[in-house]
């Protein structure tokens, strides 16, 4: 891609948002060395130097693939050395930040599951954590409910701003914006991009939307941060985790299969079908919320989840080992 402008500087943020991340123990950054994305570059634009924890490989200057390989595995023997001195220790709540995201919703969804999420996404701020929302084509048509919120007029502004984006942006692409709803959430029951995105908003729960900020920018605020980007699930999260997301929760209806690490995600069923169909991917079953379960009952069930697996409990999708694949940064710009 182009050396400058606004895909450029997504792809640094992006790489620079996983660099610093704090569910990595340490990171080895591999270039071939003579790509438009420079890592000593890189790293100095967002304030990174490399050390102990934070290393970096060129594979030219290392002699080729296999000295590179070489070179590799060396620097990650060392980095298992350091990691073993590494202890747990407790921290609060307000360490949290909590990626909210939604894929293969139903009509249930905006119901049942992003409804209980949005609960404990109440619960995690009132603890003083942050919480992200994203996905801005999912939540046009109904971006007025996250404007009344906004703790300011800059930042209802900027929000404003990102929904102009995308329409500009669809618009050079010659595709339409409110065109977001896939065929299996037509299949189950949502029918406009409208429908889908008052489900979709119910995830970030009631409380002020506190700042607006580009893809794999870092929080500048606690509580709700808006964070842009597309509605593509692994490239809205790996955004998210560039943010600085350590725990991720996904709402679906017709069924999802994703796993994003380095960051443990949390699968929510908005029925018991679902729940039950795919019973070793789906990690709670909001359904009960159809049979009398108040929200507020069941968003505190998945914040008690949330804060059990940032202490450790495996998710079912970690049981599986997913995620290796689902670093999908937002390839935005012109290809020269």
């Amino acid at each position: 891609m182009a050396g400058t402008g606004e895909a450029f500087e997504t792809l640094e943020r992006t790489l620079a948002g996983y660099a610093r991340h704090a569910n990595f123990g340490a990171v080895l950054m591999i270039g071939l060395g003579c790509e438009q994305v420079q890592i000593e570059g890189l790293l100095a634009r967002y304030g990174l130097a490399p050390g102990a924890r934070l290393r970096t490989l060129s594979i030219q200057d290392a002699g080729g693939t296999a000295e590179a390989i070489d070179r590799g595995v060396a620097i990650v023997s060392d980095f298992v050395d350091l990691l073993r001195n590494d202890r747990r220790s407790d921290c609060p709540v307000s360490d949290l930040v909590l990626g909210l995201q939604c894929g293969g919703s139903d009509g249930w969804s905006g119901i049942t599951a992003n409804p209980a999420l949005g609960a404990a996404a109440d619960f995690l701020i009132a603890a003083g954590a942050t919480v992200l929302l994203s996905e801005t084509p999912e939540i046009y048509g109904a971006e007025h409910l996250l404007l009344a919120r906004a703790a300011s007029p800059a930042v209802a502004n900027a929000l404003d701003e990102r929904i102009a984006w995308w329409e500009r942006y669809a618009s050079r692409n010659g595709v339409s914006l409110d065109n977001n709803p896939s065929p299996g959430n037509k299949a189950g029951g949502l029918t406009t991009i409208f429908e889908k995105s008052l489900g979709a908003i119910s995830k970030a729960g009631t409380g002020p939307l506190n700042d607006v900020i580009l893809y794999g920018a870092p929080c500048r605020h606690r509580g709700l941060v808006f964070m842009d980007s597309p509605g593509y699930d692994p490239c809205s999260a790996t955004g998210q985790i560039a943010s600085g997301a350590n725990l991720l929760a996904f709402t679906t209806g017709r069924g999802s299969a994703f796993g994003a690490l380095p960051t443990p995600c949390l699968k929510i069923a908005s029925n018991a079908r679902l729940a039950a169909a795919m019973a070793n991917d789906m990690d709670i079953d909001c359904s009960p919320i159809l049979d009398g379960m108040s929200v507020a009952e069941a968003g505190e069930l998945i914040y008690r989840m949330l804060v059990a697996t940032a202490s450790g409990q495996e998710t079912k999708s970690e049981r599986l080992g997913l995620g290796d694949f689902e670093f999908v940064p937002w390839d935005m710009g012109a290809w020269l």
